[in-house]
C-alpha cells in the first residue's frame, strides 16, 4: 500500500506482545487497556481488539463517544469510562452499556433517573480523589454516606471503585512517605470504612502505567495499563526492559523537494536560520497540523538515507526543511523518519518530547488525524479509513 505524504505506522503485533507480558505481570488481577484519546494516537478500533485478544479484560476511554465508536465497531468486552459525561448523554451511555464512572450525587441520581426511564440497570465505578483534586469523592465521612445511599439508587449496579495516582512515576515512587504510598493508603482507609457501612464494591483498582511497574501490592483486583501499552515508558525513570515492551508506532514521510541554496540565505518563515555555508535543503511534506511540533524548529532532527538531518528553520503548519548537506545521495521521494527506525538511527517519543518540553504522552496523542495509520500484521498490511 502506497501512502507518500506522510503515515503512522503501527505494529499490532507489537501491541500484542505488549499487551501479553503486562497481562503476564499483573495477574491474577484484571487488566484495563486505556483506549482513550485515540488509544494515544494509535487507533482505539484496532488497538481495543488486539489488546482484548491477547489478554485484556476491559477497556477505558474518556468520553462517552470514544466509548460509543468501539461499540459501533462490534467490541462488547466491558468499556469504563473514566470521565464526566453530561446529562444528555446518559441515555447513549445506556443505549451501548458502557459503565460510567461516578464522582457526585448529582452524576448518580441523573444517571439513576436515566435507567429507570429506560428500563435498564446502569453498571459504575465510583471514583474517590485521594490526592490528584481532579474527579472524585473526597475520602471523608460525607462521601461515606453518599456513596452508601448511591448503592441503593434504582436503576445502578455499583460493580467497581477505584482512584488514581498523582505521582507513581516519580522514583520515589516506593521509598517511605512517598505520596503513591500515602494515597494508597487513603484509598485502603476509605474501603475499609465503607465496608463497615456494609458496602462491599467486588472490583477494586488504583494502579496506572507507572505503578503497575512499580510493585504488585497496587494490582488490587485490576490495573490500568495506558502508556506502556504502547511500548513507551510512564516517565524517564521507568524501566521497561524487564517486561521486553516495544514502541508500536513509527511516523514517516518522504522528501518533496530539494535544492542548494548559498551563505547567508535564510530558510523559513520568519528567517529563524540563515545558512553558514552553501546547503542542500530537503522540503519535508508534514507540519504542525500533522502533529509535528513546531517546537521541532530548534533542536529537531530525522532521519534519512540511513542518517540524521537537522530541521532547520520554523516548522510550518504543512511543511518544514532539513539540512542534507553532508547526505548528497538523498533525493526527492526517499523515506524519512520522523518517529522510529532506520537503520541504526533511532529518533524516539521521549527524544521528540524533550525537545519540546513536554512528555511521550503528548507527542503521540498529537499526531494529527490527517495522518493515515497503517497497521501491520503477521507480516500484512492494511489501513483502516476512519482516521483521513
Amino acid at each position: 500500500m502506497d501512502y507518500k505524504r506522510v503515515w503512522a505506522e503501527i505494529s499490532l503485533d507489537a501491541i500484542g506482545r505488549n499487551v501479553a507480558s503486562i497481562c503476564q505481570r499483573v495477574r491474577p488481577a484484571k487488566l484495563l487497556a486505556t483506549v482513550k484519546a485515540n488509544a494515544y494516537g494509535h487507533g482505539a478500533v484496532e488497538i481495543s481488539k488486539t489488546a482484548l485478544y491477547n489478554g485484556a479484560d476491559y477497556l477505558g476511554v474518556a468520553i462517552c463517544e470514544e466509548g460509543v465508536q468501539l461499540r459501533e465497531h462490534h467490541i462488547y468486552a466491558p468499556i469504563l469510562i473514566l470521565g464526566y459525561s453530561p446529562d444528555p448523554l446518559l441515555d447513549l451511555v445506556l443505549r451501548y452499556d458502557l459503565i460510567q464512572t461516578i464522582f457526585s450525587m448529582e452524576t448518580a441520581a441523573a444517571l439513576s433517573q436515566a435507567a429507570i426511564r429506560r428500563g435498564k440497570r446502569a453498571q459504575v465505578h465510583i471514583k474517590i480523589d485521594t490526592g490528584m483534586s481532579r474527579l472524585g469523592f473526597l475520602p471523608e465521612e460525607k462521601a461515606l454516606e453518599e456513596i452508601s445511599a448511591i448503592t441503593r439508587m434504582p436503576g445502578l449496579a455499583v460493580t467497581g471503585v477505584y482512584t488514581h495516582f498523582a505521582q507513581a512515576d516519580s522514583p520515589e515512587a516506593l521509598s517511605e512517605g512517598d505520596f503513591t504510598q500515602e494515597q494508597f493508603q487513603r484509598f485502603h482507609d476509605f474501603l475499609t470504612a465503607l465496608q463497615g457501612r456494609g458496602v462491599h464494591i467486588p472490583l477494586r483498582h488504583a494502579a496506572n502505567s507507572a505503578a503497575l511497574l512499580s510493585s504488585p501490592v497496587y494490582h488490587m483486583d485490576m490495573a490500568r495499563a495506558g502508556i506502556v501499552l504502547y511500548g513507551l515508558a510512564p516517565s524517564a525513570n521507568a524501566d521497561l526492559r524487564g517486561l521486553g515492551l516495544e514502541p508500536a508506532m513509527s511516523l514517516k514521510t518522504q522528501i518533496s523537494l530539494t535544492k542548494t541554496i548559498g551563505a547567508g540565505v535564510s530558510v523559513g518563515y520568519g528567517r529563524t536560520f540563515l545558512t553558514k555555508r552553501q546547503t542542500r535543503v530537503a522540503t519535508i511534506p508534514v507540519g504542525y497540523a500533522d502533529g509535528f511540533s513546531r517546537r521541532m524548529s530548534q533542536g529537531g532532527r530525522v532521519v534519512v538515507g540511513g542518517r540524521f538531518a537537522s530541521v532547520i528553520g520554523a516548522v510550518c503548519m504543512d511543511q518544514f526543511m532539513i539540512d542534507v548537506t553532508d547526505n548528497p545521495q538523498v533525493k526527492a521521494g526517499d523515506e524519512v523518519v520522523l518517529l522510529g527506525r532506520q537503520g541504526g538511527c533511532v529518533i524516539t517519543a521521549n527524544e521528540m518530547a524533550r525537545i519540546q518540553d513536554t512528555i511521550s504522552y503528548e507527542v503521540v496523542c498529537g499526531i494529527g488525524r490527517r495522518v493515515p495509520r497503517v497497521y501491520h500484521k503477521n507480516n500484512q498490511s492494511f489501513k483502516t479509513e476512519e482516521y483521513i
